[in-house]
C-alpha cells in the first residue's frame, strides 16, 4: 500500500527516501538511513524491525544483499513484506512477497531503488524512476519529490493518499531533512511546501549544529544570523 525511493546523492553523498501512501503516518514507519552506510524502507506489512535491525547489520559492516537476507530469514510473515535497501557502495537489495497485493514490484538503478505494492500498475514505479533520472539538475529532496509527483500522476497507490514523507541524512545521525504530511488530502504538495520552507531558516541553521568532528557546533549567534542574512540575500 506504499511506494518508495531511495537513492544517494552523488553531490554530496547523501541517502534520502521518500514515500507515500494512502495510510497514517508513512513516515513513522517506513524509512530508516543509516547515516554514511545505507538506507531502508519496509513496506506492505510494515516489519519495523526490517529498518531497526537493517540499520544495525549495515553498521555492522554488511553489504545489501548479506543484510536482506539475514532479515528475512527470521521472519515466518515475510511473503506479505517489501523491503528494498541501498547500501554504502550503492548496491541495492530488494525483496517483494508473494503475498504483497498487486500491482508490486521493485526497479533497481544506478544510485536508486525503486519499490512499491498496492499500486495501479507498473507506470507508477517507472515514472517515478523515469523522472527521478531525468532531473539530476534538481537539488536532491525536489528531485525526489519529482518523481514521487510523477508517481502519483502515474496513478500511485490505487486508494488514494493520505500520507508522505522525505528523510534524508548526510554524515551525521541527525536528519539533515525530516518532513511528514501524516493525514493531509495532497500530501506530496504538502512535503513540497514545507521543503521550501526548510529554506527560510532550517538549512541556514544546520550548519551550526553539533557534529561528530564538531561536537560543540556554532553557538555564536551572531556568526548564525550572518549566514541566514547572507543566504537570504542571495535568495532574493
Amino acid at each position: 500500500m506504499t511506494w518508495s525511493i531511495i537513492a544517494r546523492d552523488p553531490a554530496t553523498g547523501q541517502f534520502g527516501i521518500a514515500v507515500a501512501t494512502r495510510f497514517f503516518a508513512v513516515g513513522a514507519r517506513v524509512p530508516y538511513i543509516a547515516a554514511g552506510l545505507g538506507a531502508i524502507a519496509t513496506q506492505a506489512f510494515v516489519n519495523p524491525y526490517y529498518g531497526i535491525d537493517g540499520v544495525k547489520l549495515l553498521r555492522e559492516g554488511l553489504n545489501a544483499h548479506d543484510a536482506l537476507a539475514t532479515l528475512l530469514a527470521t521472519d515466518d510473515g515475510r511473503e506479505s513484506r517489501q523491503i528494498h535497501i541501498m547500501d554504502a557502495s550503492g548496491a541495492v537489495a530488494a525483496h517483494t512477497g508473494r503475498d504483497c497485493v498487486d500491482w508490486c514490484g521493485h526497479i533497481a538503478g544506478s544510485g536508486f531503488s525503486v519499490a512499491g505494492n498496492m499500486l495501479a500498475g507498473a507506470d507508477v514505479l517507472a515514472e517515478t524512476a523515469k523522472t527521478y533520472i531525468a532531473n539530476d539538475s534538481l537539488p536532491f529532496p525536489r528531485r525526489l519529490l519529482a518523481a514521487m509527483r510523477a508517481g502519483e500522476a502515474a496513478g500511485g497507490d490505487k486508494r488514494g493518499k493520505q500520507s508522505a514523507a522525505l528523510l534524508i541524512h548526510g554524515e551525521e545521525e541527525w536528519p539533515a531533512l525530516d518532513i511528514r504530511a501524516d493525514d493531509h488530502p495532497d500530501p506530496l504538495g504538502e512535503l513540497e511546501r514545507l521543503e521550501r520552507v526548510s529554506h527560510e531558516l532550517w538549512v541556514h541553521f544546520r550548519p551550526s549544529m553539533p557534529t561528530r568532528q564538531n561536537p560543540a557546533g556554532n553557538t555564536d549567534r551572531s556568526v548564525i544570523d550572518a549566514s541566514i542574512a547572507a543566504a537570504r540575500a542571495r535568495q532574493a
